[in-house]
């Protein structure tokens, strides 16, 4: 089978591997869709603070089932499916506690440990869930909505409140929509005019650009001077998080979700200050089937956020691109089969 391989950084290839055979209580998957998310540019380029190398990248995909035990879930052979790609040891306390999503020993697809740029990967059945007839191609967008439906969530958004999301990337735009699910008005900053666009089209009340606008001042007009009930940080840039600090409302929440390597100096005192509530949000938890279910009823449309559709002839070609991104591009899938 063929396999996307990061040797190490900067340095990427399709190679050759012998399809693998799962163990008991495993089921072997052929890969139909993989999405390209930041953390696998991340991986490619050096900057993912938590990969190590070599490694095969992915973590959102959608797959068949090729070959299955008899089980508990329901899983059949044929079926389309997709998974949850977090490891978690189930022994720290986080895991003792239920939320498994930021397990002490996390290993996530694709970063910690090869993922599903593969044409054949095995998983655990029991993170296996059925697409309950979503195609394959919105079934790989799962995964990254997950993460800012978390982000949310984690930020318990309400109805009414204005929510500023710093970052119109693929998590950013996802976030978005998990917000204005809750009836929130929310809005997109970014550099690039092309993700504000896209933003826009993802149903954003409003856009800034920071790099042409006083984004304090644009807030404050918004608001009638109070500032944001809530910003989101998915860039994963200090000047970003800086920005949340400084737009979100006295008694306001910031949601981090964004990753990066860079470290951020400022004085706590603001947060004391404002009485501000700073949430992390990592990976999902339980988030798979609400959503599966949330998009197959047709209440939501994710398909638009993918701008790009390579083969897996030229999977080499897509990541050379994204790490170049001009902000043309949103979400890429890689179709295997």
């Amino acid at each position: 089978m063929k396999v996307v391989y990061i040797k190490e950084p900067g340095k990427i290839e399709v190679i050759e591997k012998d399809i693998p055979i799962p163990k008991k209580g495993e089921a072997l998957l052929k890969i139909k869709y993989c999405g390209i998310c930041g953390s696998d540019v991340a991986t490619y380029t050096g900057n993912q603070p938590f990969a190590t190398y070599p490694r095969v990248p992915g973590h959102e995909f959608s797959a068949e089932i090729v070959e299955i035990e008899e089980n508990d879930y329901g899983l059949k052979k044929g079926m389309i499916v997709t998974a949850n790609p977090y490891f978690n040891c189930g022994k720290c306390y986080s895991c003792r506690k239920g939320k498994v999503n930021c397990c002490e020993s996390n290993q996530t697809m694709g970063v910690h440990r090869d993922g599903s740029f593969a044409e054949y990967i095995t998983m655990p059945i029991e993170r296996i869930y059925h697409g309950k007839g979503l195609n394959a191609r919105t079934l790989a967008l799962i995964e990254p909505f997950s993460i800012g439906y978390h982000a949310i969530n984690r930020g318990e958004v309400q109805e009414e409140d204005n929510v500023l999301v710093f970052g119109a990337g693929p998590i950013g735009i996802f976030a978005l929509i998990s917000a204005k699910l809750k009836g929130a008005k929310v809005y997109a900053a970014d550099m690039l005019d092309g993700r504000l666009e896209y933003a826009k089209k993802m149903g954003a009340d409003g856009v800034i650009n920071v790099g042409k606008e006083d984004v304090k001042k644009k807030v404050l007009e918004i608001t009638n001077g109070d500032g944001m009930d809530v910003c989101v940080e998915a860039a994963g840039a200090p000047e970003t998080f800086l920005k949340c600090i400084e737009t979100v409302a006295f008694a306001g929440k910031i949601i981090l979700v964004g990753n990066g390597k860079r470290e951020t100096t400022f004085n706590h005192s603001v947060l004391l200050q404002k009485e501000l509530n700073v949430y992390g949000s990592r990976n999902s938890l339980n988030d798979f089937e609400p959503l599966i279910d949330l998009t197959s009823s047709g209440k939501v449309n994710i398909d638009d956020i993918v701008t790009d559709e390579y083969n897996l002839d030229n999977v080499l070609d897509a990541f050379k691109t994204l790490a170049n991104n001009d902000g043309t591009k949103l979400k890429v899938l890689v179709k295997f089969s």
